[in-house]
């Protein structure tokens, strides 16, 4: 997993952005800007925000902690690679008391979501670790570098010394071994002192033997009392169960009734819209949308008006009229003969000649124009399949009304779904309703109060009825105490076979505290050895050696030492050292194989002189070219390029 931009509001992060590249990535920025915001804000995009949390003296929950300034709603985005791929997730707040709950997971770029990341699981699936192992391991807080020991963290040890199993740890074993032996015996409490308790009042009963016959009466009329209460009990249940189902199957047949009357009208609906459907389709749109066939219509009525407008009626008689004038001028002339007039006849007769061709020559033209409208005006009838406007118009009209016949069925059908569907759900919690109404053994009906009742009655008699049969035994054989000590005979049989398994217990717990040392034997040593190595590198091999306790509380020896120093008595940049030692060793061996989640550290190099800096940094780089290194510092850091936020 690698990170590569955060978005936050989130504290006195305001929609501010950070991006981060491979390798080893250091944010320089001075005390109160922000990185250690910066460093929540990354746990609370994996792991989420606990909302159970409550303010304590002392303490505030990140919920109140991280709160944005602005008072905008707490949320951001984060943009990493996992898997080898580009995934953003998102993480909003919609109700106060449940910040950043909302949660999205998409392939970037895109709006396809991951499968199987949800606001639960996506830290686990992430980084592979749970949050407890990961605020213990690779995510380093400032002030906070010792890590502590912890269930989870114990699970993850136990996998990696043993089969592989991250399902138990010591301290839970040992825990649940422990209420075993209370449950058996603590202080005064458990099977044994139960035991010893009854082994003592049989005891006392055979003492008191002799006062037995007075008892005896009592019990008698105990019993006859618990007797009559039970009749009447019995009495009561039957008539409340009696009319418990009534009242119960009377409802249940009024919503049957109601579910198939609504069924019936729905079916009634759909086959209307069916009908509306089918006549929509008869008509001569054929089911097309109205919009498109008005448009079309509308466009075609237009064509038509406009084909009418234009058709004028051509007459050849001009051209004809011309034509014989010219022949009577050319006739004029061969009479007259006269030189004078001549010019005169031969300019008319030409321009009669030219007129009448002019005028036969138009005529044709608008005659082949007025044939062309013509066949366009049938084609656009023929189209509708109607001789005239007005029946386009009528069919436009026909349609209209089926296609708002079909809308209004389409809306009817709707309403009765509607309704039909609702009687169904009311059915379905008059069913579960009836099964709880119709469960005697349980519930609030008065049946159910009832039968508990009777059962105790009955419970109650019976005692008293084995009580009375236990006192009638010990008084026929009184002064044979044989039944009294065959029981106590089997208290003691039964108190050493507890006592031998509280024993075994014992046993059991010693012997899981030798197998935890010896697990700690075998990966202690190994934390210790990888520790050592990076103390070593990090203090130019003053430091050598690193030892563990169980707590995961750590102790170094130099080289030239023949003792282990105490935490106690390194300075602060050296305890640093020691335990940012001790982390980066956990994260090696604890965290799991494959594709490395991020390292983050919030000013964990503050203590150091620039020489261990300097160290502690060239370590840094060597790690992130296995997994992505993010280091905040409040002080320029030397020998890196420092990115700002």
């Amino acid at each position: 997993m690698m990170i590569r931009k955060l978005t936050a509001s989130f504290g006195k992060l305001e929609n501010e952005t950070l991006s981060f590249h491979d390798g080893l990535n250091v944010i320089y920025a001075p005390n109160e800007s922000g990185k250690s915001t910066w460093c929540a804000f990354i746990r609370a995009m994996l792991y989420g925000v606990d909302s159970s949390e409550r303010a304590r003296s002392g303490y505030l929950p990140d919920k109140l902690r991280y709160a944005p300034w602005s008072g905008a709603p707490m949320e951001g985005s984060m943009e990493l690679t996992a898997d080898r791929c580009d995934i953003t997730i998102t993480r909003r707040t919609r109700s106060k008391s449940a910040p950043m709950r909302e949660f999205s997971a998409v392939y970037s770029g895109s709006s396809v979501p991951v499968d199987g990341l949800n606001a639960l699981n996506a830290g686990e699936q992430l980084t592979g670790v749970t949050r407890d192992v990961f605020v213990r391991s690779a995510f380093i807080e400032q002030g906070t570098v010792a890590v502590t020991s912890s269930p989870e963290l114990e699970k993850r040890i136990n996998a990696i010394v043993s089969s592989g199993d991250e399902q138990s740890s010591y301290s839970e074993a040992d825990e649940r071994l422990r209420a075993w032996q209370r449950k058996r015996r603590y202080n005064r409490r458990g099977y044994l002192p139960e035991l010893e308790g009854r082994m003592d009042e049989s005891r006392q009963l055979l003492e008191e033997m002799n006062g037995s016959a007075q008892n005896l009466a009592a019990l008698n009329e105990r019993l006859e009392s618990a007797r009559r209460d039970c009749a009447r009990l019995e009495a009561a249940v039957t008539e409340s169960r009696r009319r418990q189902r009534r009242e119960t199957m009377a409802r249940l047949g009024e919503g049957r009734a109601r579910v198939s009357a609504d069924s019936d009208a729905h079916d009634r609906a759909m086959e209307a819209l069916s009908d509306r459907r089918e006549e929509l389709r008869q008509s001569a749109f054929a089911g097309r949308p109205y919009a498109e066939v008005a448009e079309e219509a509308s466009a075609d009525l237009q064509t038509l008006r406009a084909l009418g407008k234009g058709s004028r009626r051509v007459s050849p008689l001009p051209a004809l009229l011309l034509f014989v004038l010219s022949v009577a001028l050319a006739a004029a002339y061969s009479a007259w003969q006269s030189l004078s007039y001549a010019l005169v006849f031969i300019v008319l007769t030409a321009l009669a000649g030219v007129g009448a061709i002019i005028l036969l020559m138009r005529f044709n033209r608008q005659r082949r124009a007025a044939q062309a409208d013509e066949d366009k005006r049938r084609k656009l009838l023929k189209k509708y399949r109607v001789r005239s406007p007005e029946e386009i118009k009528a069919q436009l009209e026909d349609y209209a009304a089926r296609a708002e016949a079909v809308r209004a069925a389409e809306e009817a059908e709707q309403h009765s779904r509607t309704v039909w569907e609702h009687s169904r759900a009311r059915l379905t919690d008059l069913e579960e309703g009836a099964l709880a109404d119709l469960d005697f053994s349980a519930g609030n009906s008065e049946a159910a109060r009832l039968g508990r009742e009777l059962a105790a009655a009955r419970e109650d008699a019976e005692r008293l009825s084995a009580q009375i049969a236990g006192l009638n035994g010990r008084l026929s054989a009184m002064g044979d105490p044989l039944v009294l000590e065959s029981d106590l005979s089997c208290m003691s049989a039964e108190y050493d076979e507890i006592q031998a398994e509280y024993d075994a217990i014992s046993l059991a717990v010693e012997t899981l505290r030798s197998a935890d040392a010896e697990l700690q034997s075998r990966f202690s040593p190994e934390l210790g050895r990888v520790a050592a190595e990076y103390m070593a590198q990090m203090t130019g091999g003053r430091y050598t050696d690193v030892l563990l306790d169980r707590d995961l509380s750590a102790q170094a020896r130099t080289s030239g030492d023949a003792v282990a120093r105490e935490s106690e008595y390194l300075s602060a940049g050296t305890l640093d050292l020691l335990y940012l030692a001790v982390r980066l060793a956990v994260c090696e061996l604890a965290l799991p194989d494959g594709e490395p989640c991020p390292l983050i550290i919030d000013d964990a190099l503050v203590n150091l002189d620039e020489t261990r800096q300097a160290q502690a940094l060239a370590l840094l780089a060597q790690i992130a070219k296995k997994r992505q290194v993010i280091l905040f510092s409040c002080r320029p850091v030397s020998g890196a390029s420092v990115p700002t936020s």
